[in-house]
Protein backbone atom coordinates (compact mmCIF):
# COMPACT_ATOMS: atom_id res chain seq x y z
CA UNK A 1 0.00 0.00 0.00
CA UNK A 2 1.05 3.65 -0.32
CA UNK A 3 2.81 5.00 2.91
CA UNK A 4 3.32 8.90 1.25
CA UNK A 5 1.59 11.41 3.58
CA UNK A 6 -0.22 13.95 1.60
CA UNK A 7 -0.73 17.45 3.62
CA UNK A 8 -1.13 20.93 1.39
CA UNK A 9 -0.18 23.67 2.76
CA UNK A 10 -3.86 24.75 1.31
CA UNK A 11 -5.00 24.19 4.31
CA UNK A 12 -4.14 27.42 5.49
CA UNK A 13 -5.63 29.38 3.21
CA UNK A 14 -9.33 28.40 4.32
CA UNK A 15 -8.11 29.81 8.01
CA UNK A 16 -8.99 33.53 7.50
CA UNK A 17 -12.88 33.30 7.50
CA UNK A 18 -15.37 35.61 9.73
CA UNK A 19 -13.84 36.13 12.68
CA UNK A 20 -9.91 36.12 12.04
CA UNK A 21 -7.70 38.16 13.85
CA UNK A 22 -6.33 41.48 12.52
CA UNK A 23 -3.38 40.82 10.53
CA UNK A 24 -4.13 36.97 10.09
CA UNK A 25 -5.52 37.85 6.73
CA UNK A 26 -2.80 40.15 5.58
CA UNK A 27 -0.18 36.99 6.75
CA UNK A 28 -1.96 34.82 4.96
CA UNK A 29 -1.59 36.72 1.76
CA UNK A 30 2.05 37.50 2.04
CA UNK A 31 2.33 33.73 2.51
CA UNK A 32 0.66 33.49 -0.77
CA UNK A 33 2.88 35.30 -2.80
CA UNK A 34 5.80 34.16 -1.25
CA UNK A 35 6.69 37.06 1.12
CA UNK A 36 7.66 35.25 3.74
CA UNK A 37 9.53 37.60 5.98
CA UNK A 38 5.83 39.84 5.58
CA UNK A 39 3.95 36.96 6.68
CA UNK A 40 6.04 36.09 9.67
CA UNK A 41 5.67 39.78 10.61
CA UNK A 42 2.19 38.72 10.80
CA UNK A 43 2.13 35.39 12.21
CA UNK A 44 4.38 35.69 15.06
CA UNK A 45 2.72 38.72 17.45
CA UNK A 46 -0.71 36.42 16.49
CA UNK A 47 1.05 33.04 17.62
CA UNK A 48 2.35 35.02 20.69
CA UNK A 49 -1.14 36.20 21.47
CA UNK A 50 -2.33 32.47 21.25
CA UNK A 51 -4.09 32.41 17.94
CA UNK A 52 -3.96 28.77 16.74
CA UNK A 53 -4.09 29.53 12.71
CA UNK A 54 -0.76 31.58 13.21
CA UNK A 55 0.79 29.08 15.14
CA UNK A 56 0.04 26.21 12.99
CA UNK A 57 1.19 28.28 10.17
CA UNK A 58 4.76 29.06 11.90
CA UNK A 59 5.33 25.62 13.28
CA UNK A 60 5.01 24.88 9.31
CA UNK A 61 7.12 27.74 8.19
CA UNK A 62 9.75 26.28 10.72
CA UNK A 63 9.42 22.59 9.55
CA UNK A 64 9.81 23.74 5.87
CA UNK A 65 12.54 26.40 6.49
CA UNK A 66 10.19 29.38 5.38
CA UNK A 67 11.41 32.73 5.64
CA UNK A 68 13.25 30.96 8.51
CA UNK A 69 16.22 28.48 9.14
CA UNK A 70 14.22 24.52 9.32
CA UNK A 71 14.38 23.90 12.77
CA UNK A 72 11.82 20.72 13.97
CA UNK A 73 12.28 21.57 17.46
CA UNK A 74 10.33 24.79 16.86
CA UNK A 75 8.48 23.28 14.61
CA UNK A 76 6.88 20.83 16.87
CA UNK A 77 6.30 23.65 19.63
CA UNK A 78 4.16 25.64 18.04
CA UNK A 79 1.83 22.82 16.50
CA UNK A 80 1.42 21.82 19.84
CA UNK A 81 0.28 25.28 21.45
CA UNK A 82 -2.47 24.99 18.27
CA UNK A 83 -3.33 21.60 18.80
CA UNK A 84 -3.78 21.83 22.54
CA UNK A 85 -6.25 24.46 21.16
CA UNK A 86 -8.00 21.47 18.95
CA UNK A 87 -6.17 22.92 15.46
CA UNK A 88 -6.83 19.97 13.53
CA UNK A 89 -4.32 20.97 11.26
CA UNK A 90 -1.95 21.57 13.65
CA UNK A 91 -2.49 17.86 14.61
CA UNK A 92 -2.50 16.37 11.79
CA UNK A 93 1.36 18.09 11.26
CA UNK A 94 1.89 16.70 14.90
CA UNK A 95 1.33 13.38 13.94
CA UNK A 96 3.88 13.38 10.69
CA UNK A 97 6.65 14.31 13.40
CA UNK A 98 5.97 11.52 15.59
CA UNK A 99 5.61 9.30 12.72
CA UNK A 100 8.71 10.81 10.81
CA UNK A 101 10.71 11.50 14.32
CA UNK A 102 10.91 14.80 13.31
CA UNK A 103 11.40 17.44 16.08
CA UNK A 104 10.57 14.77 18.66
CA UNK A 105 11.26 10.98 18.69
CA UNK A 106 9.46 8.45 16.36
CA UNK A 107 6.57 7.18 18.26
CA UNK A 108 3.93 5.22 16.13
CA UNK A 109 1.44 5.36 19.52
CA UNK A 110 1.44 9.32 19.66
CA UNK A 111 1.15 9.63 15.74
CA UNK A 112 -1.78 7.80 15.90
CA UNK A 113 -3.20 9.73 19.02
CA UNK A 114 -2.84 12.81 17.08
CA UNK A 115 -4.16 11.38 13.33
CA UNK A 116 -6.94 10.51 15.71
CA UNK A 117 -7.69 13.81 16.72
CA UNK A 118 -7.75 15.54 13.50
CA UNK A 119 -9.35 12.50 11.94
CA UNK A 120 -12.29 12.84 14.37
CA UNK A 121 -12.69 16.16 12.96
CA UNK A 122 -13.02 15.56 9.65
CA UNK A 123 -9.63 16.18 8.06
CA UNK A 124 -9.22 13.97 4.89
CA UNK A 125 -5.45 13.09 5.35
CA UNK A 126 -5.18 12.63 8.95
CA UNK A 127 -8.38 10.01 8.06
CA UNK A 128 -5.55 8.70 5.21
CA UNK A 129 -2.34 8.15 7.54
CA UNK A 130 -4.94 6.82 10.46
CA UNK A 131 -5.69 4.39 8.52
CA UNK A 132 -3.01 3.72 7.12
CA UNK A 133 -1.35 3.28 10.60
CA UNK A 134 -4.37 0.27 10.87
CA UNK A 135 -3.44 -1.63 8.13
CA UNK A 136 0.52 -1.48 8.95
CA UNK A 137 -0.35 -2.29 12.72
CA UNK A 138 2.07 0.98 13.51
CA UNK A 139 0.75 2.42 16.92
CA UNK A 140 -2.28 0.78 17.34
CA UNK A 141 -3.50 -3.23 16.10
CA UNK A 142 -3.69 -3.74 12.99
CA UNK A 143 -6.98 -3.81 11.43
CA UNK A 144 -7.93 -3.99 7.71
CA UNK A 145 -11.63 -3.34 8.66
CA UNK A 146 -10.80 -0.07 10.95
CA UNK A 147 -7.92 0.61 7.99
CA UNK A 148 -10.58 0.19 5.38
CA UNK A 149 -13.35 2.74 6.99
CA UNK A 150 -10.86 5.61 7.74
CA UNK A 151 -9.33 5.36 3.78
CA UNK A 152 -13.14 5.55 3.14
CA UNK A 153 -14.09 8.74 5.02
CA UNK A 154 -10.59 10.44 3.54
CA UNK A 155 -11.51 8.90 0.21
CA UNK A 156 -15.14 10.21 0.20
CA UNK A 157 -13.29 13.52 0.52
CA UNK A 158 -11.13 12.88 -2.78
CA UNK A 159 -8.03 12.27 -0.90
CA UNK A 160 -5.97 10.13 -3.54
CA UNK A 161 -4.04 8.31 -1.62
CA UNK A 162 -6.73 7.06 0.46
CA UNK A 163 -8.59 5.94 -2.59
CA UNK A 164 -5.66 4.22 -4.20
CA UNK A 165 -4.90 2.31 -0.69
CA UNK A 166 -9.02 1.80 -0.68
CA UNK A 167 -8.68 0.53 -4.15
CA UNK A 168 -6.36 -1.99 -2.86
CA UNK A 169 -8.20 -3.17 -0.40
CA UNK A 170 -10.70 -4.02 -2.54
CA UNK A 171 -8.87 -5.97 -5.27
CA UNK A 172 -7.77 -8.21 -2.66
CA UNK A 173 -10.80 -8.48 -0.29
CA UNK A 174 -8.37 -6.75 2.86
CA UNK A 175 -11.24 -5.39 5.54
CA UNK A 176 -13.58 -5.37 2.78
CA UNK A 177 -15.77 -8.02 0.37
CA UNK A 178 -13.87 -8.60 -2.55
CA UNK A 179 -15.27 -6.54 -5.29
CA UNK A 180 -13.33 -5.39 -8.70
CA UNK A 181 -15.87 -3.12 -9.23
CA UNK A 182 -15.08 -0.79 -6.82
CA UNK A 183 -11.08 -1.76 -6.79
CA UNK A 184 -11.33 -0.08 -10.01
CA UNK A 185 -13.34 2.67 -9.31
CA UNK A 186 -11.28 3.65 -6.78
CA UNK A 187 -8.44 3.11 -8.57
CA UNK A 188 -9.34 5.19 -11.20
CA UNK A 189 -10.49 8.24 -9.43
CA UNK A 190 -6.79 8.32 -7.59
CA UNK A 191 -5.07 8.21 -10.93
CA UNK A 192 -5.03 11.98 -11.66
CA UNK A 193 -3.12 12.04 -8.42
CA UNK A 194 -1.27 8.99 -7.66
CA UNK A 195 -0.28 8.97 -11.25
CA UNK A 196 0.63 5.48 -12.78
CA UNK A 197 0.53 3.14 -10.09
CA UNK A 198 -2.90 3.47 -9.70
CA UNK A 199 -3.37 2.97 -13.57
CA UNK A 200 -1.17 0.26 -13.77
CA UNK A 201 -3.42 -1.24 -11.07
CA UNK A 202 -6.52 -0.60 -12.59
CA UNK A 203 -5.31 -2.28 -15.55
CA UNK A 204 -4.89 -5.20 -13.51
CA UNK A 205 -7.76 -5.07 -12.40
CA UNK A 206 -9.62 -4.83 -15.29
CA UNK A 207 -7.92 -7.82 -17.24
CA UNK A 208 -10.02 -9.87 -14.87
CA UNK A 209 -13.76 -8.22 -15.35
CA UNK A 210 -16.10 -8.39 -17.58
CA UNK A 211 -17.02 -6.18 -20.30
CA UNK A 212 -20.44 -5.34 -18.00
CA UNK A 213 -18.42 -5.12 -14.44
CA UNK A 214 -16.23 -2.40 -16.36
CA UNK A 215 -18.81 -0.55 -17.83
CA UNK A 216 -20.78 -0.25 -14.48
CA UNK A 217 -17.07 0.69 -12.39
CA UNK A 218 -16.28 3.44 -15.20
CA UNK A 219 -19.92 4.44 -14.26
CA UNK A 220 -19.63 4.72 -10.64
CA UNK A 221 -16.52 6.57 -11.35
CA UNK A 222 -18.02 9.20 -13.28
CA UNK A 223 -21.26 9.66 -10.81
CA UNK A 224 -18.56 9.88 -8.24
CA UNK A 225 -16.44 12.93 -9.92
CA UNK A 226 -19.67 14.54 -11.27
CA UNK A 227 -21.19 14.12 -7.24
CA UNK A 228 -17.61 15.86 -5.86
CA UNK A 229 -17.06 18.41 -8.09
Amino acid sequence: MKTLFSLVVTVFFLMAGTGAQAGLQEGIDAYGKGNYPAALKEFRPLAAKGNAAAQSILGFMYANGQGVPQDYNKAEAWYRKAAAQGDADAQTFLGIMYGKGQGVPQDYGKAAEWYRKAAEQGVADAQSNLGMMYANGQGVPQDDKEAAAWYRKAAEQGNAPAQFNLGVMYANGQGVPLDMVEAYKWFSLAEAVVGEEAANNRKLVEAGMTPRQIEEAQKLSREWAEKHK
